[in-house]
């Protein structure tokens, strides 16, 4: 729990408040951008929430932040926030929240199809989201970016009997009973709609996931950034080789997809036009 004792300075009000072990993952900000704000290299609340709605959403904050570094000094109902998860945010496609310490708070999806439900990245077991997937058809793919992000896949993996798929570059002893590996650069449809593209780059290993020709899960291959208002590919946060990630980029002009959904960063939604116009200019600037 959050420690009113290393209430960071910067939170303004005397309600909810950000303490000194935020991890800057910037969920709380994607959630709750009413409440939630960047001080520095943390998180803090900028504005206390006032509505009902504004409450809830950054009650969803609380329950979502991986090193449970929200807290209030008020009394607040928090069931209605943590059953809201998996939250449906387009069509079929829902955010897990529950993010985990360790893989840095990224963001994990379902995606629920005909063919069986997708879980890209693994969110913090907990019994309530399990028990809300469980409600949607459970899963029967958990798709694993890359090496980072893998938090409690094995939990959820026998929760659901789930089969497992990564990049075989990516596998370490964490991972070493993941069930399926696929193998080089070349993408490899692995159910019918489903295609895993290699991405190297940001690791040896990353690959993206791309559903129906629609949704790019890019794990931390690419995100979407509300301060430059634009795609980006971060060389700061590249640990394999930056002249891959490039490759990876241009390579992904060959696919067709209206999301990119992001285990670090943004999501977002657009034409597929202004989808590749964005990857080539990626590309473009760094040359």
């Amino acid at each position: 729990m959050a420690k009113l004792q290393e209430r960071r300075a910067e939170n303004v009000g005397r309600d909810f408040y950000v303490d000194a072990s935020c991890i800057d993952c910037d969920l709380c900000r994607s959630i709750a951008p009413a409440t939630y704000g960047r001080v520095g290299e943390q998180s803090a609340v900028l504005r206390q929430p006032e509505s009902a709605q504004e409450v809830f959403r950054a009650l969803q904050a609380l329950v979502t932040c991986p090193t449970s570094s929200i807290g209030t000094q008020a009394k607040h109902a928090v069931h209605a926030a943590a059953t809201s998860y998996p939250e449906l945010i387009g069509d079929s496609l829902y955010f897990c929240g529950y993010a985990s310490e360790a893989s840095f708070g990224a963001a994990s999806y379902l995606l629920v199809r005909p063919q069986g439900n997708v879980l890209v990245d693994s969110p913090r077991y907990a019994s309530l989201l399990a028990r809300g997937i469980e409600a949607l058809g459970g899963v029967r793919t958990l798709f694993l970016t890359h090496c980072d992000d893998v938090a409690d896949h094995a939990r959820w993996a026998q929760r659901f009997a789930a089969e497992r798929l990564m990049h075989a570059a990516d596998r370490t002893s964490a991972t070493r009973e993941v069930e399926h590996v696929v193998h080089g650069n070349e993408p490899v449809e692995w159910q019918p709609g489903l295609t895993v593209i290699p991405t190297p780059g940001h690791t040896r290993g990353h690959a993206c996931l791309l559903v129906d020709q629609r949704y790019l899960f890019s794990g931390d291959h690419l995100w979407w950034s509300p301060n430059q208002k634009r795609i980006i590919a971060s060389r700061r946060v590249c640990w394999y080789s930056w002249e891959e990630q490039l490759r990876s980029v241009e390579r992904l002009l060959q696919h067709r997809f209206e999301w990119i959904l992001p285990g670090h960063g943004r999501r977002f939604h657009a034409p597929v036009e202004t989808m590749h116009a964005q990857l080539r200019r990626i590309v473009s600037e760094a040359a």
